[in-house]
């Protein structure tokens, strides 16, 4: 029986890839030196968020920031975030998540060092790949420590026609 891939919860799939991942990254830092090998895994991570992005904007049937809006619930799923919706509408969405089931998730493992990396981490190419045109922007996050992370989101002022 094959079971589609996205009816499983983002953060059970993070957690199945940090459990795979993590010791890869680590063999490689062996293998390789660390900084060859954390600079080969973050541009894998990179074209995975490109990727995610490109599947994200599909799954929300569209790219506007009303597809965002409601791509972003795909997160939360199964009670992974906590959130405060400070501003939205069709040019701007500013979110502060204050709470991380991904955050904790890593630290359950003992691989909060990799967190960033494997979850945040992929966060600007996502977009990138939901759309260009949308500017992202986030200064601190849970992961890293901070109280809450606060993610902007912008439509770029040429493209708020559109």
């Amino acid at each position: 029986m094959v079971q589609d891939i996205n009816q499983i919860d983002l953060i059970v799939r993070r957690e199945i890839e940090a459990l795979i991942a993590i010791p890869l990254i680590k063999a490689y830092v062996v293998a390789l030196g660390e900084k060859k090998a954390m600079e080969v895994a973050r541009k894998v991570i990179q074209e995975l968020g490109l990727e995610a992005g490109n599947m994200l904007k599909l799954f929300a049937g569209g790219d506007t920031m009303e597809h965002l809006g409601r791509a972003l619930l795909l997160f939360g799923q199964g009670g992974a975030l906590e959130s405060d919706i400070l501003e939205a509408d069709n040019q701007k969405v500013a979110v502060n998540i204050r709470w991380c089931k991904y955050a904790e998730m890593y630290r359950e493992h003992g691989t909060e060092a990799y967190g960033y990396l494997l979850s945040c981490g992929r966060d600007y190419a996502l977009m990138k790949g939901f759309n260009p045109n949308i500017k992202f922007t986030r200064t601190q996050t849970i992961m890293e420590g901070a109280p809450f992370c606060d993610f902007r989101f912008e439509m770029e002022k040429e493209n708020y026609e559109k």
